[in-house]
């Protein structure tokens, strides 16, 4: 199923009081269609009905007044009478209200009390605050706070809205629970020219303006920088008054233009690599393998290995574990492990720890599999495009797609030659995986996701060895096509067993690893439980102090 259009509701684009135009319906080639404002719907079968919304709403009606006490606060920060009765501010007798405001309804409220804690209705939409400011508006700036909101309101500056939760702490494995107001409203964000991000300059706002960026298309974002001593809008509007304040608007930087650098751009990077020393990637899950080899985000893997040596199991496995420690998403292009519901329950498997099907041994139970399942639906999304849409550009823009909706962070091609290698007009096979390795590697650095592609080998010649035939570790260079294989993989691995012992263990062969604080090439052996998928140390290396993590 592939995106065809986007266009106005009939369900709701007639009723809006604002953004009547505004193209919030999806029409996919097999005839459905789905609204993201509304959530009406339109099958193939040509049933139409409005999805039930598991949201609560709030009361409309709010109480009037605000008492000096929080008058005198909000005067504190800059803010006037007027702007809060704009965006009907109020008062609950003991806290300050904020309603979150989608075409003229309250879906949500944020309370703060005396105590600056912060609290929401329970079950209510997540959108951003201030959404109706920015409908139909071509630059749209993001802040961090309700507060700052309001503060570039004084200075006039109206199409702003703020994320509903602030910014999680630089310890936050994942942002993906973080970003549903997003998928509630991003229609409006397709629609804007500029997306001009103008959060806090603390660790946790660099984090949440370099997550913003890498949702959103970050050829269309720009960065406000805040002068010295303020680390935000309503900051700045205390400290330095509305003229500093507007023009730290109304002056955004640019993200750099891909490939065009200066040292300036990357001042503050190079000062926490000197003070942090240079970060390794995220652990694979099993300790006796991270010296060898580590996983971080913006890095391209080619996994090689001969035919059913286990290379789809052990990156699976490898999945698992990412999911579970780091809380990683994977978008998965995986056609050869069709029908899906075979490759779940594979993946399933090896979660649960124990066979999916009946046998001799105890199989998983029901709890287990609804367990797993929910596991999978939270942190794995299958990519199936078309059978005319198989081509790496395809892929890539639907990877992209799950990276702004889902947070994705990991991508898996397995296996490359299921990919629809269509070459142009007198382009050589070596032209062409070159072209296609640069950009699965570009789109890595630029959406920082880790890309994994499961590539064959070509044909091997066979060795004899005591009488019996045999293939050597295949290489890069023996995968079918090109040197490019090597020379464009950040990291090599090759996957290989001996097919005439069953016992004998895998060996993962790291081959090349392009960043040393990353690892280094070397070989590990697990032992590959094959009814669950499960890879474990080999058991000499759990005695020599290695442990399965």
């Amino acid at each position: 199923m592939a995106l065809v259009k986007k266009t106005t509701c009939p369900a709701c684009s007639h009723a809006r009081r604002r953004g009547r135009n505004l193209k919030c319906l999806s029409v996919f080639d097999n005839g459905n269609k789905f609204c993201h404002h509304c959530g009406w719907k339109h099958t193939e079968a040509g049933n139409a009905e409005t999805m039930t919304r598991a949201y609560k709403k709030p009361k409309q009606e709010l109480p009037e007044g605000i008492p000096d006490d929080a008058l005198a606060m909000f005067k504190e920060r800059g803010i006037g009478l007027e702007v809060l009765k704009r965006n009907r501010i109020s008062f609950n007798g003991k806290e300050i209200m904020f309603p979150y405001i989608q075409d003229g309804e309250i879906v949500n409220i944020k309370y703060r009390d005396s105590q600056k804690k912060f609290r929401q209705e329970k079950d209510a939409m997540k959108i951003f605050y201030g959404l109706d400011d920015i409908v139909g508006e071509k630059d749209v700036f993001i802040v961090e706070g309700e507060f700052d909101k309001l503060a570039c309101e004084v200075a006039g500056i109206t199409n702003v809205v703020s994320v509903p939760d602030g910014a999680p702490s630089p310890n936050t494995e994942t942002y993906n629970t973080k970003f549903e107001f997003i998928d509630n409203c991003e229609y409006l964000f397709e629609e804007a020219e500029r997306i001009i991000i103008a959060v806090d300059t603390d660790a946790p706002g660099k984090k949440l303006e370099a997550e913003l960026a890498r949702r959103f298309d970050p050829a269309k974002c720009w960065i406000v920088r805040w002068p010295d001593g303020s680390k935000d809008a309503n900051e700045v509007l205390v400290n330095h008054g509305i003229l500093e304040l507007m023009t730290c608007l109304e002056n955004p930087q640019q993200i750099p233009l891909q490939g065009v650098f200066t040292v300036d751009d990357y001042s503050d990077s190079i000062d926490e690599l000197y003070e942090s020393g240079l970060p390794p990637g995220n652990s694979t899950g099993w300790l006796h393998m991270d010296d060898l080899y580590t996983v971080r985000p913006g890095e391209m893997t080619i996994v090689t290995g001969i035919p059913s040596h286990g290379k789809s199991s052990w990156l699976t496995a490898l999945m698992i574990n990412l999911a579970n420690k780091f809380l990683w998403r994977f978008a998965i292009f995986s056609p050869e492990n069709q029908p899906m519901q075979r490759y779940m329950s594979i993946i399933a498997s090896n979660w649960v720890d124990k066979p999916f099907k009946k046998g001799e041994h105890e199989r998983m139970s029901r709890e287990e599999l609804s367990e797993a399942k929910a596991w999978m639906n939270e942190h794995l999304y299958f990519l199936l495009p078309d059978d005319d849409s198989l081509g790496i550009t395809d892929i890539l823009d639907k990877a992209r797609a799950t990276v702004r909706r889902y947070g994705i962070t990991g991508l898996i091609i397995d296996p490359w030659n299921e990919v629809d290698h269509k070459r142009p007009p007198g382009m050589t096979e070596t032209e062409y995986i070159s072209n296609s390795l640069t950009k699965i590697r570009q789109f890595a650095r630029a959406f920082m996701v880790h890309v994994w592609i499961v590539a064959h080998p070509a044909k091997m010649v066979k060795l004899i060895e005591k009488g019996k035939a045999t293939y050597p570790v295949p290489t890069a260079y023996d995968i079918s096509g090109s040197a490019h294989w090597y020379n464009k993989g950040d990291n090599i691995i090759s996957i290989w067993r001996d097919i005439h012992n069953e016992s004998k263990n895998v060996e993962v062969n790291v081959q090349k690893i392009r960043f040393r604080e990353i690892g280094k090439a070397g070989s590990r052996y697990f032992s590959h439980n094959i009814m669950t998928g499960r890879f474990t140390p080999e058991a000499s290396e759990t005695k020599a102090g290695y442990i399965n993590n």
